[in-house]
């Protein structure tokens, strides 16, 4: 067995296999396990056949003595109607089969289906920028600075207008602040260094940056910050936000 993927998500490929469902790059992938692993065949073969079970149940008698006993349970009933009614012949394990059947195809293509429904969400969450609007802390101060992401690529643009020069040895740090709890490790402010820049003589900066993957999911990110910090170790973190903006 080489399996390489959890468990759940090979059941889903299977599943969208079977449906016909997958995408190009998903069969292809899908089709390079099954060249290399005769067991994922045959997890392929049972999700077919209990597909093929659930419309077309196979034919299975119930065993004798089981028979007999629901012909003599009911003997007596029978006798007591003016009118003879057709027997339906009743196959005990045909019934539990199908059940079983339907219950795994069902529990299945729904596990599947609900997958694709969180992919197809997630893929229109991050076809869309993000943009952050940092405002200053003091009413009194006219900077401001804008972050926009693209999830997918995880690249960003930063624009800041009318900071404040700096002298030498400070730099202009832009930081993501986390939700409690998110699975990033972070500093004791709970804080990831983004970027370190200065600005010209203006005040101004346009810096092209990779951001964290945290900002796959913008629920995760809590606040978005500047602070100035020594440009010989800025991930100390000990400057105050200059500008901020919480989400």
């Amino acid at each position: 067995m080489v399996w390489s993927m959890p468990s759940e998500q090979l059941q889903l490929l299977i599943a969208g296999y079977v449906l016909g469902d997958l995408s190009p790059e998903e069969m292809t992938e899908f089709e390079q396990l099954l060249a290399n692993d005769a067991a994922i065949a045959q997890e392929v073969a049972k999700m077919q056949k209990a597909l093929e079970i659930t419309y077309a149940p196979p034919e299975v008698a119930p065993p004798r003595y089981l028979r007999t006993s629901i012909l003599d349970a009911n003997k007596h009933q029978s006798k007591r109607l003016s009118r003879a009614r057709p027997q339906r012949s009743f196959s005990w394990f045909q019934a539990m089969g199908v059940a079983a059947a339907v219950l795994i195809v069902a529990l299945g293509m729904s596990n599947y289906l609900l997958w694709r429904s969180l992919q197809i969400q997630a893929e229109v969450q991050q076809s869309e920028p993000l943009t952050f609007a940092l405002q200053a802390q003091d009413a009194n101060v006219s900077a401001s600075a804008t972050l926009k992401v693209n999830p997918s690529t995880l690249e960003a643009e930063l624009i800041a207008q009318n900071l404040p020069a700096l002298p030498p040895g400070k730099v202009y740090a832009l930081w993501t602040v986390l939700q409690q709890g998110a699975p990033v490790t972070t500093d004791d402010k709970n804080a990831v260094l983004t970027a370190v820049f200065r600005v010209d003589a203006n005040g101004n900066a346009l810096e092209n940056i990779e951001v964290p993957q945290i900002y796959r999911n913008k629920d995760l990110v809590a606040a978005v910050a500047i602070t100035v910090e020594d440009a010989s170790a800025p991930q100390r973190h000990e400057g105050t936000p200059v500008l901020i903006v919480k989400v």
